[in-house]
């Protein structure tokens, strides 16, 4: 199959896999604490590609493995947390609507950072998707009081370490196949991972009904939704650009607002307004 056509198929699956990443998290965190869903989705992920991808590590040469480390640390560390954090205060649909901020944020970093080519039209694009963006925090910040619009603002910074790293990978680890970056990347984050877990008090609640049903979720969400989702993504980025690859926040929202609303989610007018300018925005900014 033709490149053109198979970049198509894999924003498709990313898509739906990733735009069911949020109600999963959210359904994670009725028995587990934040810290606990992110280190879990860690500890899963890793598990699972150390099986399959444990050979891939050796095409992973020495000066490459600094690189591979710093992208595990934008692209997977801080994203884990940081979303299982702003989900106890923010819908799993608002959350996802903001994840759709990565392809501008991909393209600012891009410019200015790793010397990207742009059209005014992408710049004017950015320009409306943060006012999109001002529109939804502005609106929870309203109905919610302060702590709201805090917790909006650390999927703000989530979707800037995406950018971060999907440029990292274009410019640093483009020769390497996307196994070999997915699976070293959770390699290096299996231990600090743990180690965060076993600080919290996972031990005296493993055995809870309620608990056992949470990490349940959070494996499907590690295995599927950061584990394979991630090797299908690095090959995107490596086949296509960051800023394509990234498009794929397009599709995400639409996904995790169907699964919202089966879970009683619903967006204020102001927010549906917010959401709608973000996702033009987005599009102007990745459209060439």
């Amino acid at each position: 199959m033709e490149t053109k056509q198979l970049k198509w198929i894999y924003l498709a699956i990313l898509s739906l896999i990733w735009g069911s990443s949020f109600i999963l998290i959210k359904k994670g965190l009725i028995g587990l604490t934040a810290i606990q869903v992110g280190s879990f989705r860690i500890i899963f992920a890793a598990l699972f590609l150390l099986i399959v991808g444990f050979r891939s590590l050796r095409k992973i040469s020495r000066h490459q493995w600094k690189f591979v480390a710093i992208t595990s640390f934008f692209g997977t560390f801080i994203p884990a947390y940081l979303f299982a954090i702003a989900e106890t205060q923010v819908d799993s649909s608002i959350v996802a609507i903001l994840n759709s901020l990565t392809p501008l944020n991909t393209l600012v970093l891009g410019i200015l950072a790793f010397g990207i080519q742009f059209q005014k039209r992408q710049v004017f694009g950015v320009f409306v998707g943060l006012i999109g963006c001002l529109l939804l925090v502005l609106s929870g910040d309203s109905a919610s009081g302060s702590q709201n619009y805090i917790y909006v603002l650390l999927v703000v910074i989530a979707t800037l370490s995406y950018a971060i790293n999907v440029n990292l990978i274009k410019k640093y680890l483009h020769d390497l196949n996307s196994l070999s970056i997915t699976t070293g990347n959770f390699a290096v984050l299996f231990l600090p991972a743990l180690i965060i877990l076993s600080t919290t008090d996972i031990s005296q609640k493993i055995h809870f009904v309620e608990t056992q049903h949470s990490i349940m979720f959070v494996m499907i969400l590690g295995v599927l939704g950061t584990g394979i989702a991630n090797v299908v993504f690095f090959k995107l980025i490596q086949m296509s650009s960051p800023v394509f690859a990234t498009s794929v926040t397009y599709l995400i929202p639409i996904v995790a607002f169907f699964w919202g609303l089966l879970d009683n989610e619903m967006l204020t007018p102001v927010q549906s307004v917010g959401a709608f300018i973000i996702l033009i925005g987005v599009y102007l900014s990745a459209k060439k």
